[in-house]
Formats: structure tokens, C-alpha cells, sequence
């Protein structure tokens, strides 16, 4: 199948920046290289004189691993008055006469929850590069280990989301457990912050991710729980994306319906038009440019509604009526992203943020124990966020594991 018209290409996209090795000045070492062997003269080229360097490569590459091991000394001191001090046990130093330090397990436990490499391939890893002979068993234990390191941060995380004027809501399935029973990964994203919680589709785990908390926009795929009395206290904004893609369905089914089309075109050109009032530091897309394509939206909405007529009650309705008919009763919701530019269209950050799971699913298949599971969501939920605030994740998990986890910045309080 031909890529679709309009789908952006693979690799650099214009504009972004690009990433090129840079000639340095001062290297860290020079190696001489001079010609060998005879001139056709005759003579040896050694015994020639020097004239100079002609040309100079400098070749960047990372310097060879030397693994090493730091006896820590606590020391005892003994008062004038009798009393003895034991200096305390460092905090990246674990209770145990003989352990690994920070820095192998942060590499370790990055491997585990970055690239989602198998545990047997971790193992396999540290002792090639590092010649480190490490368990299978000592890798799954990094996830406990590393998301009681990360707690503190993931709780202001969590407070910081609660706070946030818009967030992003989406759920994946994953296979965790027994052959045939499945959980979700729920994800609350912003451009700062991410969360994940291992739960079910259910108000329970609904209640608890933060759901019954939030005050502000809530953008999420119309799943019916998001509308449950209980979380009556947000604004919705329904994911464009979602709703542009079930239009793309219609349009299968009707193929010869001019408002199915009139309908994706108009909410097409409502967030074009958004993007570029955002762009100009607009507070709302302009009247003139909004209105004809919301007159255009309701136009086709209205015309959907007369040529799809309800099935009888108890009866499953044909394809569009639903849709048709929240987008006639929930337009405020729809369109939210129109009049405050604050609130994104869709909520396409959460779905990015959800799919390194399911990359992790295909790679790993069934995972077998919700609580590992958990733990690993608590330390995606650390590393995301440290890397939307430009930290790195190699660096955010060696923070965590010496005691002193990375911490979001203080929220800026606008006057």
C-alpha cells in the first residue's frame, strides 16, 4: 500500500536541527603517522626529512572501560568523653558488605526500561563492555530497587499533574499475568510531565489515576468513563485525532456522502487555523477564520444526522449515528481548542508517550508480574519527565540510586 498523501516523510523533518561530529581544537590525544616503506628513488623514506603534516582526521570514540572497585572505610572516633562515632554508610552504598554501585546499576536499570532490552541481553551487555558478570535476577531486582529511589519525584510529579490547566488521558492493553487476562497502562501526559498506572478500565482505576483531582481540560478519546458523574468536575476536550479517524471510517462506509468529508475538512482546517493563531501568540483562533469552518462543521453534522436514521431502540445503531450525534450534543467539547488555545486538539502526546509499551509488549510478550510491572511504570513515569525537562535518563536514574532522585523545577506562579 502507497503512503498516504500528506504523511510526513521518513527521518529529519525540515526545519528540526541537525547532529554532525565537530572538528575540536584541542583533541585529547595526537597520534603521528608517518609514510613508510621505499621512495622510487631508491632511497628509504624514513631517513627523509619532515615537511610538515599534510592533513590531519581526528576520529571520536569512547575511551576503554576500566571497571573498578572503591572499598568504603567507615571509620570510628572516639570522644574525649568516651563516647564512639561510626561515620555513616554513603547513600549510594548499599547495606551490604559487597555490592554494585550506582553507576552499573543505573546502566542496567536504563537498558531495562529505556530500549526494553531482555533481561538475558542486559546480563550479556555488562559483561561486554563492562566485564561485569551480573544475574538475571539481580537486573529484575533494579525494578523494586529503583522505584522506591524514584518515589519522591513521581509524587510531586503526580501533584504537579493534578495542578496543570490541560492534560492528556489514553489507556493501551497489555498481556500481564496468566495467559488470558489483561490490564491497562492508563498515561496522564503534558508537555512537562508523564504518568502511568497499572490498572483496568474500570472507575476504580479511573478514581485513583488522578481522574476525580483534575480541575482543569481533561483531552481524551471519548471512552464513556471519562463522562461518569464522579469526575464532573473538569472540562472535556474530545481528541480530534480519534474523531477524525472514526470520520475516515464513515467515509468507508458512505462513500458517497458529501458531509462525512465536509466534516473531516472543516475540523482539519479549525486546527490548521489554531496552530497558526497559536504561532502568533493569539489567545483564540480569529472570528473570521473560525466561524465559516464551524458553520461548515454543523452544516455537515446536521445533513449526517437526516441520511443516518437511528436503529430502533435496543438495536445497535448503523455506522456514524453515534458519532454524528455526539459531535451535535458535545460541539462545546469538540471545539474547546478553537476558542482557548491553551487546549491541544488532540491527544497525541499521551499516545506518544504510551508506545514505547507496546513496542516493550512485542519485544517481551506476556509479562508476568503485575507488581514488576508496576514498579517499571513508576520509573518510565521518573525518566519521561526528566527527559522533557532536557535532563538525561542515564543521568536522572544515577541521581536516583545516590539518594538524591531529580526533582521537577518549582512551578512558575504567574501574576
Amino acid at each position: 500500500m502507497g503512503r498516504r498523501r500528506g504523511k510526513r516523510k521518513r527521518g529529519k523533518q525540515p526545519g528540526e536541527d541537525g547532529l554532525t561530529l565537530a572538528w575540536r581544537e584541542v583533541p585529547d590525544r595526537v597520534e603521528r603517522h608517518f609514510p613508510v616503506g621505499d621512495c622510487s628513488c631508491g632511497a628509504g623514506i624514513a631517513d627523509g626529512t619532515v615537511a610538515g603534516v599534510a592533513r590531519s582526521h581526528q576520529s571520536h570514540d569512547v575511551a576503554r572501560v576500566e571497571f573498578a572497585v572503591t572499598q568504603h572505610d567507615l571509620y570510628r572516633v572516639v570522644c574525649g568523653c568516651g563516647l564512639r562515632h561510626v561515620a555513616a554508610r554513603p547513600a549510594e552504598v548499599l547495606d551490604a558488605s559487597v555490592s554494585y554501585g550506582p553507576e552499573i546499576r543505573a546502566i542496567a536499570l536504563y537498558l531495562l526500561v529505556r530500549p526494553h532490552i531482555p533481561v538475558e541481553r542486559i546480563c550479556e551487555l555488562l559483561f561486554e563492555v563492562y566485564q561485569v558478570e551480573v544475574s538475571t535476577g539481580w537486573v529484575h531486582g533494579l525494578l523494586a530497587a529503583g522505584s522506591e529511589a524514584v518515589d519522591p519525584a513521581v509524587r510531586e510529579i503526580e501533584e504537579r499533574i493534578a495542578a496543570e490547566k490541560v492534560v492528556g488521558f489514553d489507556e493501551t492493553p497489555m498481556k500481564i499475568g496468566p495467559k488470558g487476562r489483561t490490564r491497562y497502562v492508563l498515561s496522564v501526559s503534558t508537555g512537562l510531565f508523564t504518568l502511568f498506572m497499572l490498572g483496568r478500565r474500570d472507575l476504580v482505576s479511573f478514581e485513583l489515576f488522578l481522574l476525580a483531582r483534575m480541575l482543569g481540560v481533561v483531552v481524551h478519546d471519548r471512552y464513556g468513563l471519562y463522562d461518569h458523574v464522579t469526575f464532573n468536575g473538569f472540562l472535556h476536550q474530545l481528541c480530534v485525532a480519534h474523531i477524525l479517524r472514526d470520520v475516515r471510517d464513515v467515509i468507508e462506509t458512505y462513500p458517497d456522502a458529501a458531509w462525512a468529508p465536509q466534516v473531516a475538512r472543516s475540523l482539519t482546517g479549525l486546527v490548521h487555523q489554531a496552530s497558526l493563531a497559536r504561532l502568533a501568540g493569539l489567545a483564540g483562533v480569529p472570528a473570521a477564520l473560525r466561524d465559516p469552518l464551524i458553520e461548515e462543521f454543523r452544516s455537515g453534522v446536521k445533513v449526517g444526522l437526516s441520511e443516518i436514521v437511528p436503529a430502533p431502540k435496543g438495536r445497535k445503531q448503523p455506522v456514524g449515528r453515534c458519532l454524528l450525534e455526539c459531535l451535535d450534543a458535545r460541539e462545546q467539547d469538540v471545539l474547546r481548542f478553537v476558542f482557548d488555545l491553551d487546549v491541544w486538539a488532540t491527544n497525541n502526546q499521551s499516545e506518544r508517550d504510551l508506545r514505547p509499551f507496546k513496542t516493550q509488549q512485542k519485544i517481551s510478550g506476556r509479562l508476568t508480574s503485575e507488581i514488576a510491572t508496576a514498579a517499571r511504570l513508576k520509573i518510565a513515569s521518573y525518566v519521561s519527565t526528566a527527559r522533557k525537562h532536557g535532563e538525561s535518563a542515564l543521568r536522572a536514574l544515577r541521581l536516583a540510586f545516590l539518594g538524591a532522585p531529580w526533582m521537577p523545577p518549582p512551578a512558575v506562579v504567574s501574576t
